[in-house]
């Protein structure tokens, strides 16, 4: 596999999760270990696939209750809370 710098590696994740609709789970769980290689922080891109299974979150179940986004995957079933951040 090619050697990526740090700011090449950061535009390719980047591209790579501007349409994740059409990705399979092996492409992200490959874009994730890259990221993990090069030490590049996914920070919110994290929430756009299941932390189980890798498959993006296309058609998911979303519910907001509070103070908490839960979100259900479709495929594996497995069930990702995340806080809301409360601006003021």
């Amino acid at each position: 596999m090619k050697k990526f710098s740090k700011t090449e590696t950061e535009k390719q994740i980047k591209d790579f999760f501007a349409d994740i609709e059409g990705k399979t789970a092996k492409e992200v769980r490959k874009i994730k270990k890259l990221a993990m290689s090069q030490n590049v922080p996914l920070k919110e891109l994290r929430k756009k696939f299941c932390k189980k299974c890798f498959t993006p979150f296309g058609n998911s179940k979303i519910r907001i209750k509070s103070g908490m986004k839960i979100t259900t995957c479709k495929n594996c079933g497995y069930i990702s809370r995340w806080k809301i951040k409360k601006d003021i």
